[in-house]
């Protein structure tokens, strides 16, 4: 999109939210607010940033050097919102896999969870997108990801339930087919 097309979208954005504002019964012209539309669209830009990467890019592997076994990153923290009710939801990952032949730094395992948290998203899909892009770029021989988180959604609205807790789980390869193997898994993410 070039830059004149980008601000027109900007200020129709940028509009809906004022239109939202006066909706819930608030002055938008009110000295608090008079700057919120824009500092939404900001904010927005680094929520929704997963929107502009591609997960092939950060995924750069190395030679295994033998090892093949159980590789896991742990409580991860991870920031996301619902695509359902547009709230957020928050929490911990923890991504596995069993090198075939590559490896990839551990602080791309990281940065691939961010590139989807910072997408609407279902926990759900999260972890299956996560395990999908390691199964494709990485080819390891199995790969996993749990995730713990709890959801504003149902915190602060619907049921107001403040102590539950979401676990999901997305296994590929050993982890799914191997119970030994997802059993030293789930041994070594218990916390």
């Amino acid at each position: 999109m070039d830059d004149s097309a980008d601000k027109i979208v900007k200020y129709f954005v940028q509009d809906s939210i004022i239109r939202q504002l006066e909706y819930i019964g608030e002055d938008p012209n009110r000295e608090g607010l008079r700057e919120t539309p824009n500092r939404i669209v900001k904010a927005w830009g680094e929520i929704f940033a997963g929107y502009q990467e591609d997960p092939a890019d950060l995924l750069t592997t190395f030679d295994a050097g033998g090892y093949d076994q159980i590789v896991v990153s742990k409580n991860i923290e991870l920031y996301s919102m619902c695509e359902h009710h547009m709230l957020p939801f928050f929490g911990r990952a923890h991504i596995a896999y069993i090198p075939d032949k590559r490896v990839v730094g551990i602080s791309k395992l990281s940065r691939l969870l961010e590139v989807y948290a910072r997408r609407l998203q279902i926990q759900e899909r999260l972890g299956e997108q996560v395990v999908n892009a390691l199964m494709k770029h990485l080819k390891p021989k199995g790969a996993a990801c749990i995730i713990k988180a709890q959801h504003l959604c149902m915190m602060m609205r619907g049921v107001e339930k403040q102590n539950s807790v979401m676990v999901t789980s997305s296994l590929r390869g050993a982890f799914l087919d191997e119970p030994a193997t997802r059993a030293e898994l789930f041994s070594l993410v218990k916390d």
